[in-house]
């Protein structure tokens, strides 16, 4: 005899001796036979369907710091965690104001996003005061050690890791006596509220005074102030060094003025800075540094703790030059130099 159970399967019965009572204790064990199937099916396809946040903030937008955040989002999505789909992705900058960065920074944790992602020092600081349970990962931190961010680059035993773009100085001094090869006195612009900045101009000081080289720094509190801090140092210079710094990167434009005005080469960390005036920069690929910050995220959203990670440093430096800006601000780059650019930007 055919009969067909509630979940639409058909059972064939040779005994209808055993009537209404082994009918109903089949039923029964089929039933919930069933249901736990259903339930595990109901699970499984929720895990594989997860939602996942990612909060992502920086001091301010610039080049350097887009191609970071536009490196991190591309490395989620070529793992798997798709935005709009099973990746939810917040983004907010601070606009240049450390005040700004720590109500983010607020408003992020009271989210609590899977993961926090914070792009230059201070928006890495703002996070780091405000949560440490939430995995936070740092990305464009010359030092994070100084920065307080982390205790030690290989795991934190904490909440944070991230990816540090710090540079080695060696070849960066050696790129400058490349490009002037009596250089006596070099100036740094920097803002005097960054801890990025603040380090590099000790390390420039301790490596550059051994070799008879001065360096006249020009502290600049907001973007507004890069201009009038570049001018002062005016005669006094014969080049100007630019870091990372996030207020002079995001005035480059303005820095780059004084330098063809003053005839004062500008030689940068951040190679995003040559197509903006300077004259050549040796430095970090920031959506290789972004790229690189993502595959962290993605591990501690497949479950590791952001503690055990190690800090991210760069191995590979890229040299972008610009014979166009070098001629402008009063100089001839040498075809040494130039053949060893991996671009040059006319």
């Amino acid at each position: 005899m055919l009969y067909q159970n509630r979940f639409g399967h058909f059972k064939f019965s040779k005994a209808l001796l055993v009537g209404s009572v082994c009918t109903a204790i089949l039923t029964g064990c089929n039933q919930s036979a069933q249901d736990t199937s259903m339930t595990d099916t109901a699970a499984t396809g929720d895990a594989a369907t997860e939602m996942k946040t990612v909060a992502i903030t920086a001091i301010v937008e610039h080049p350097a710091l887009d191609d970071v955040r536009k490196g991190v989002i591309d490395e989620l999505n070529e793992a798997g965690f798709k935005d709009g789909e099973n990746l939810t992705v917040n983004f907010q900058s601070a606009q240049g104001n450390t005040a700004t960065a720590g109500q983010i920074a607020k408003q992020f944790v009271a989210d609590a996003p899977d993961v926090i992602v914070a792009i230059a020092t201070p928006s890495a600081q703002s996070v780091a005061a405000s949560t440490s349970s939430i995995p936070m990962v740092f990305s464009a931190v010359t030092d994070p050690v100084a920065a307080k961010l982390v205790p030690k680059l290989d795991g934190s035993g904490t909440n944070v890791t991230g990816a540090s773009d710090a540079l080695p100085y060696e070849p960066q001094i050696e790129l400058m006596r490349q490009i002037i090869p009596d250089l006596k006195n070099v100036g740094y612009v920097y803002s005097p509220g960054e801890v990025n900045s603040t380090i590099i101009l000790k390390n420039l000081k301790e490596k550059l005074t051994p070799l008879g080289i001065n360096v006249h720094e020009a502290p600049a509190q907001r973007s507004n102030d890069i201009a009038m801090a570049a001018r002062s140092l005016e005669g006094k210079v014969d080049m100007i060094y630019t870091s990372t710094d996030n207020n002079v990167v995001s005035a480059y434009e303005s820095l780059y003025q004084i330098a063809k005005e003053s005839k004062i080469p500008l030689i940068a960390s951040d190679t995003s800075s040559v197509e903006r005036g300077a004259v050549a920069a040796l430095g970090v690929n920031y959506y290789n540094l972004g790229r690189e910050t993502g595959k962290i995220v993605v591990r501690i959203l497949n479950g590791e703790k952001a503690g055990a990670i190690p800090v991210y440093t760069p191995q590979m430096l890229d040299l972008y030059v610009s014979p166009k800006h070098a001629k402008e601000e009063g100089i001839t780059l040498t075809q040494a130099v130039i053949d060893k650019a991996k671009e040059v930007v006319e």
